[in-house]
């Protein structure tokens, strides 16, 4: 766990600090999104769609109040964050440690490319074995960089507060892998993220929570016995 607690802090903190949440976002749609070529941390712009998804989605982010953004300065990231911040007059704080995984030779290339010349490589990263994808970043090592990040600015919300989180894909399953207390190998049963949509973690009694996973609605009350 590198030090990170899941709870957010020590067991007073926690008690203090329940009913925060943190909201992460993936950014909209580019056009290597469409061509399904992996981006890492090419630093790709939004197409028209992707603004008109950021645009849709912060008018409904905007509704849950936030208290802060924090943002990957890549532009696909920062121009989505930027539409949310329209909206609610919130200044956004940049932060390179929550730009994509690196992945080296793989970034520009296909699916199918990627499985072509590093079909090896790609079958060991699907089954869950710690790989330098193109000589780049290990999953672990981002969520070394980025859940850090996550955690500073969620420590500074109110109680009840809430902290939206832009970022990538790949570096928001690591992050809430890393939160959650999961082991590394089981970061990928956590499905991917469409464009512009958002995962949503609660702070209860025991640590950090996954509320909600790929939505692109707003979160509902839980109602049942495991409220």
């Amino acid at each position: 766990m590198n030090g990170i607690s899941s709870g957010g802090g020590s067991a007073g903190s926690a008690r203090r600090g329940r009913g925060r949440r943190i909201v992460l976002w993936r950014h909209g749609q580019t056009a290597w999104n469409l061509e399904r070529r992996f981006q890492g941390s090419t630093d790709i712009e939004l197409t028209e769609a992707g603004v008109a998804q950021a645009r849709r989605s912060a008018r409904l982010l905007a509704s849950l109040n936030p208290d802060a953004i924090v943002a990957s300065d890549l532009k696909r990231a920062a121009a989505t964050a930027g539409e949310l911040a329209g909206v609610t007059g919130i200044d956004i704080s940049y932060d390179a440690a929550l730009r994509e995984t690196y992945a080296g030779a793989w970034q520009g290339l296909t699916h199918e490319e990627i499985v072509e010349r590093y079909g090896d490589q790609y079958a060991a990263w699907k089954r869950g074995e710690p790989v330098r994808r193109g000589g780049g970043e290990l999953e672990t090592e981002v969520a070394d960089r980025a859940a850090p990040v996550v955690l500073h600015h969620a420590d500074k919300l109110p109680d009840d507060g809430t902290l939206v989180v832009v970022s990538h894909g790949g570096t928001i399953r690591t992050t809430i892998g890393r939160l959650l207390g999961l082991e590394s190998q089981h970061w990928e049963s956590l499905g991917g993220l469409t464009n512009c949509c958002w995962s949503v973690l609660g702070e209860g009694a025991r640590g950090w929570r996954l509320l909600e996973h790929n939505a692109g609605t707003l979160p509902e009350p839980v109602l049942g016995d495991d409220t």
